[in-house]
């Protein structure tokens, strides 16, 4: 299986911290040798760095992890691959555009009997079932919403119930974002937190780094990281159940059927312009 990372936040941020676990699972601490890489959006736009090489040993993972990128929606992925060739075409996360924004999309997993899903515009460039499942996804919305939806909350649950589709078909874990919001749907394996004030230290399970997150944010900071795994050994992750899903906007989880959803702030739809940039990863 592959593992997944992703992050939102209400102020650029960047993930160095979290990366530089997730770098050793992808061929020193785990077996996911088969290409790493990660989607950055800054503003409408998007950064994306692929390597087919483990991330253990990629130079280009090295940059990564050494080049603090800030942003407020990340997805990022290390694969050990089942379906398709170990090259870059088949390694995530994948994009495609839809009502003039950009979408990012990594998958955890195997699906069985996924060649008959209907595409219609969108089709794939690999040969990995997870691409094919993205450009499902995105036919989905396309044929339920020609122009771009008004009731954003109502359009993720409607992509949940195409998620719960998928999970019929096997292990269907990913990570989703347009940009703004980031969206998770679990199969067995996925975890989040959330970190705000009062900020504390947090130590990576899989590399003997400790970053004392007070010293590197604002007390308005707010920022959640999704994983397969955690990445920290003291921190208290929630962990997500089959066939749920979250959805985060600007590092608040707003929307889901999650129980920690009970008192989420739906005050975090409202975002400063002029937000300072942290790293609380």
């Amino acid at each position: 299986m592959c593992e997944l990372l992703g992050m939102s936040a209400n102020v650029p941020t960047d993930i160095c911290f979290s990366f530089t676990g997730l770098m050793q699972r992808g061929g020193n601490t785990g077996p996911h040798r088969d290409g790493w890489g990660i989607t950055f959006y800054e503003g409408k736009g998007f950064r994306t760095f692929k390597d087919p090489n483990p991330s253990c040993q990629s130079k280009i993972a090295e940059l990564v992890q050494n080049y603090p990128i800030k942003s407020r929606a990340v997805i990022s992925h290390i694969r050990q691959a089942n379906r398709g060739g170990v090259n870059l075409e088949n390694t995530h996360p994948f994009t495609r555009e839809l009502w003039g924004r950009y979408w990012t999309f990594a998958h955890n997993g195997q699906l069985t009997d996924y060649q008959e899903l209907s595409l219609g515009r969108f089709r794939p460039v690999g040969q990995t079932d997870s691409e094919l499942a993205f450009c499902w996804l995105m036919t989905q919305l396309e044929q339920r919403y020609p122009e771009p939806p008004q009731d954003m909350m109502g359009m993720f649950r409607f992509l949940a119930e195409c998620c719960d589709t998928l999970k019929e078909k096997g292990v269907f874990n990913m990570l989703l974002s347009d940009g703004e919001y980031v969206m998770t749907y679990c199969t067995n394996h996925l975890y989040w937190i959330t970190r705000r004030a009062p900020f504390g230290k947090a130590s990576l399970i899989d590399e003997d780094v400790t970053i004392n997150f007070q010293e590197e944010t604002t007390p308005n900071d707010v920022v959640s990281v999704v994983a397969t795994q955690p990445l920290t050994d003291n921190e208290a992750w929630h962990r997500m159940k089959p066939s749920e899903y979250g959805l985060f906007h600007f590092g608040e989880l707003i929307d889901g059927n999650a129980d920690q959803l009970v008192d989420a702030p739906f005050a975090a739809m409202k975002v400063a312009s002029q937000a300072p940039s942290g790293s609380l990863d």
